[in-house]
């Protein structure tokens, strides 16, 4: 089975990065899923939670504003100026 590599960043750290089988952003146009095979696509992320289901099923869920998120190739960067986890 196919899996995102995903990548999100803060404006000072990696805050989490692995392989994820969904990720749900929220973005100016509204909340975006994706899933392996998503077509290329650029979006700003509005703020609110990026939730990532990893492949071994947990649960990562973190906030993210001042940013953008990128899908290429089955590869997810969120890049935001501010981003934490969720604990």
């Amino acid at each position: 089975m196919a899996s995102l590599k995903v990548s999100v960043v803060g404006a000072d750290q990696e805050i989490w990065s692995g392989t994820a089988s969904l990720v749900i952003a929220r973005t100016v146009e509204g909340e975006i899923g994706i899933l392996p095979g998503h077509e290329p696509m650029l979006a700003i992320l509005a703020e609110g939670e990026v939730r990532v289901t990893a492949d071994n099923g947990q649960k990562i869920v973190a906030t993210a504003a001042d940013g953008f998120l990128s899908v290429e190739n089955n590869s997810v960067t969120i890049v935001a100026g501010n981003a934490s986890l969720v604990k």
